[in-house]
């Protein structure tokens, strides 16, 4: 089978296509026909290496070979121990600990996957798991007339945060690249802010809450961001952003203010009620651009810029 493989760190370039053994499920995977993956910001930093944390995986090489984590496909053998689908179901779901969704075909753990919706194509549903989750789980238990700013709206999990946020009854800001500003605005940000022309926290504003995927400012410009009550998650950002959340962060957050990093977790449940929310029409899976499997690298690359409105998917076997 083919599969994009990753030999060392380094640029998204260095990965290629190689063809390896079939894998075997072993006790309690299914064995999966990939038809898409979705590319993740976790995926770059662990083909690059970098930030530090993201060498955990592997300090001098990567430890997976195949990344992917956000996989769609359909069941074609079960493991020992493995009942929860039978053969041919199309199923979806994130797989972070094993990965391998770069590829033909991926054994993974049956425990991590649900049905896909018939409503959802492949490509669709791929898009799901990681960052729409993350974004249901920060938004959880937002209130009507909140105000909210999502520093990096225009990406895969910023996308699903600015719908589900609206469709809650905020008020958004989304910030992000000027490029992008009508894509978000699309999406239905109240308004946009240019971060490379204005820096939201020196504009003498408060919002409830601040939720921010490349941590950019420092914690005590975004403590002066905050309104009384507000709150600052983390979800993403260089080692020393989230170093500083939970030192900085923490002293900060005794008093009316909270600066926090994201504890996100893999649920089925959450995963399940986002696929609910997109194949009603109430959330729309923004899917950037497709690439084969053969493109993994360009499809990386994408993510890695920034350039991407919403999320990039590499699809295996023709249309997803």
């Amino acid at each position: 089978m083919r599969a994009a493989w990753i030999e060392r760190y380094g640029p998204p370039e260095t990965v290629e296509i190689r063809d390896l053994p079939m894998p075997e499920p072993g006790e309690g995977q299914v064995l999966l026909r990939m038809r898409a993956c979705s590319v993740n910001a976790s995926d770059v930093e662990l083909v690059t290496g970098r930030p530090a944390y993201a060498r955990l995986f592997g300090l001098t090489r990567p430890r997976f070979h195949v990344l992917g984590s956000d996989v769609a496909g359909v069941v074609e053998a079960a493991g020992p121990g493995a009942s929860r689908f039978a053969v041919g179901d199309a199923v979806f779901g994130d797989v972070f600990e094993s990965f391998g969704g770069f590829a033909d075909y991926a054994a993974v753990p049956e425990d991590r996957l649900i049905a896909k919706p018939d409503a959802l194509d492949f490509a669709t549903a791929a898009a799901l798991p990681q960052a729409g989750v993350i974004a249901l789980q920060a938004l959880r238990d937002l209130g009507a007339g909140v105000r909210v700013l999502i520093n990096g709206a225009g990406g895969g999990m910023g996308s699903f945060a600015l719908q589900i946020a609206k469709a809650r009854g905020a008020h958004v800001t989304a910030v992000d690249r000027a490029a992008k500003a009508g894509f978000l605005r699309a999406l239905g940000a109240d308004r946009v802010i240019d971060c490379a022309a204005q820096d939201f926290t020196a504009l003498g504003e408060r919002w409830d809450l601040v939720l921010d995927l490349f941590a950019t400012r420092g914690m005590g410009a975004i403590r002066g961001a905050l309104a009384p009550g507000g709150r600052y998650l983390l979800v993403g950002g260089r080692m020393r952003a989230l170093l500083s959340v939970l030192t900085l962060g923490t002293l900060m957050s005794f008093g009316p203010r909270k600066l926090r990093l994201l504890a996100a977790r893999q649920s089925r449940d959450d995963l399940a009620e986002i696929a609910a929310l997109v194949a009603a029409g109430r959330v729309r899976a923004a899917v950037d651009r497709t690439y084969p499997l053969e493109e993994t690298a360009q499809a990386l690359a994408r993510v890695a810029e920034g350039r991407a409105l919403g999320k990039v998917v590499v699809v295996m076997g023709g249309n997803a």
